[in-house]
């Protein structure tokens, strides 16, 4: 892979004069900068030219993708218009046209090379200093993984044999992860079930062995999410999924930022990773027991089971609605039969993050939502054939929340209808006519 990383930054570019007007520490004169003491400030500092810098370089970021993308008079169009805004980088982050033009580009079977040149534009591009240029790059991540990983482990002939392109902005992700975590691991902090309660700690430490020392019993229980990361300079496949889920690491992080339309292929590109529907999807959704234990034994109870059977067709009817949802295009049509995956522990736990995002963030469209609830339940069946218990607990923990949360906002909608009907229906008193009193 021949992507170069630019070396040097604006801060490197100072003036010569700075090496050669020392100040001595004997002198009483003042120290300027330069010398000078009525000079400008330095163009680096100057938040007009930073904020300007920005958007020229937003703006050529633009320029390029345009000229790299198939040539469409009306693509050309918005892109142009979207270079000429005030934050071009945002508004590239925001316009669904220019993401499912270079969608539509990066899927060709020849994308991924170690000369494609809309990786290029990709690695570049994150390697650029401006946080919302980033956000652009980290929204094509759900496409760019998808197809790496399908390509790696379902690989044709008809596709391009290095995968060199997609490997280099995996890896630019990952260094960049890599040194914000400073070689240490990232943990969370475990509450102490000894403790009277979860979250109070007593004043006086109890000790439940006098073997025990005080420092031992004030050491907080930590839990290692992931342990320090290993720079890498190439992707190896003992090494694949750590470092394709260190990238959607980052995604996570910026989740808040990412478009729907993001949200909505990681979703369903997630479902293809965990495999076709299976009956194992709809365990949470079944009907009960005709037999239901009361509080006095096991017999038959008309009035609790109708009522269960009534709550339990209203969440069967969601799911229907939800398996039914049609959230795919062209693009993928070919890859969904056979898309099924690996998905080791590494890869899993970052997915389930950005899909408990998807599935329970307030702000986001019902369209995501629906989408992340069918991959949790595909997830929970590929996770229940693997036998893994953490991905088990995790994909049935969202899952009921899900439903949970379904049942409460039909509850809220149904008695939203049906106090609006009632005011509708209560007449209103008649209004006695108002009596003004005139002085004569």
């Amino acid at each position: 892979m021949d992507f170069n990383v630019p070396r040097g930054s604006p801060s490197s570019s100072t003036s010569s004069s700075d090496h050669h007007h020392h100040h001595h520490p004997n002198s009483s004169t003042p120290h300027h900068q330069n010398g000078n003491p009525y000079s400008s400030p330095s163009p680096t500092s100057d938040p007009m030219h930073s904020w300007w810098e920005s958007i020229s370089k937003a703006r050529t970021r633009i320029h390029i993708l345009s000229s790299l993308l198939p040539t469409d008079e009306e693509s050309s169009l918005s892109l142009s218009s979207l270079a000429d805004t005030d934050r071009p980088a945002r508004s590239l982050l925001l316009s669904s046209a220019a993401y499912f033009s270079f969608s539509a580009a990066l899927s060709s079977p020849s994308s991924g090379s170690g000369d494609d040149p809309l990786c290029q534009w990709l690695y570049d591009t994150f390697l650029s200093s401006d946080p919302d240029l980033r956000l652009v790059v980290l929204s094509f991540l759900p496409l760019l993984t998808s197809l790496y990983l399908h390509r790696i482990h379902h690989p044709s002939s008809s596709t391009a044999v290095s995968l060199a392109g997609f490997e280099a902005v995996l890896l630019a992700l990952y260094s960049s992860e890599t040194k914000a975590r400073n070689g240490k691991p990232v943990t969370i902090s475990i509450p102490d079930l000894s403790q009277p309660s979860l979250y109070h700690s007593p004043r006086i430490p109890i000790k439940s062995s006098p073997n025990i020392s005080n420092s031992q019993v004030n050491k907080p229980l930590v839990g290692v999410l992931s342990p320090p990361l290993e720079p890498q300079i190439a992707v190896k496949s003992t090494k694949r999924a750590s470092i394709v889920g260190v990238a959607l690491d980052c995604y996570y992080k910026q989740i808040s930022q990412m478009p729907s339309w993001s949200k909505l292929d990681f979703c369903k590109f997630t479902s293809d990773w965990a495999g076709q529907d299976c009956p194992c999807t709809s365990d949470f959704d079944k009907r009960p027991e005709s037999t239901v234990e009361n509080n006095h034994g096991f017999e038959n109870n008309d009035g609790f089971e109708e009522d269960q059977r009534v709550k339990f067709n209203e969440i069967e009817n969601v799911v229907e609605g939800v398996k039914d949802l049609d959230i795919e295009d062209d693009n993928s049509k070919d890859e969904r039969p056979d898309a099924r995956i690996p998905l080791p522990w590494e890869l899993l736990q970052p997915t389930l993050r950005i899909l408990g995002h998807c599935l329970l963030g307030p702000l986001n469209v019902e369209e995501v939502k629906d989408a992340a609830s069918v991959a949790l339940r595909r997830l929970y069946a590929r996770a229940s054939h693997d036998l893994v218990p953490q991905a088990i607990l995790a994909t049935r923990s969202l899952i009921q929340l899900d439903n949970r949360e379904r049942e409460t906002a039909k509850a809220s909608a149904a008695a939203t209808a049906s106090a609006a009907g009632s005011n509708a229906n209560t007449p209103s008193k008649a209004k006695k006519p108002e009596i003004l009193l005139v002085s004569k």
